[in-house]
């Protein structure tokens, strides 16, 4: 009578879809990693709650000032749940080992993402800002 799961492989992995709304988690992908990150995105239609189950994962929150985004970030600590309203731009930097829970409306990732590439001047930055709050 009660579901369990546990998600071991790295990625992506909805596991849970019910009436309109979705359970994934994220575990660490290389594209995930800062050195890697090169993009923002945002939803639509609906927040996205992330909540760190295990390792070390950063907030990337960004506003548009003239087409350029203007980072904020956030060391996120384990069993606190975050909400990303919708119509804002994030995105997550995660260490190899980490584990994040996240809760939106069902099929956010294929049909609810639009996505921001960033310029290298902006990659570096946020590198740096993503860095300082991992020290």
């Amino acid at each position: 009578m009660i579901e369990s799961f546990k998600i071991k492989e790295n990625g992506y992995h909805p596991f849970l879809i019910r009436g309109g709304w979705q359970v994934a988690q994220l575990n660490f992908l290389e594209e995930q990693h800062i050195k890697n990150i090169n993009k923002i995105d945002m939803h639509q239609q609906t927040d996205e709650v992330f909540v760190l189950l295990k390792g070390k994962a950063v907030l990337i929150l960004a506003e548009l000032e003239d087409d350029e985004p203007i980072f904020e970030v956030l060391l996120m600590e384990p069993t606190v749940t975050y909400n990303i309203p919708k119509n804002r731009w994030h995105n997550i930097a995660m260490e190899e080992g980490s584990e994040v829970l996240i809760v939106e409306n069902s099929n956010t990732h294929l049909n609810d993402v639009i996505y921001k590439d960033l310029n290298q001047s902006k990659i570096n930055e946020l590198r740096q800002l993503v860095e300082e709050v991992l020290k």
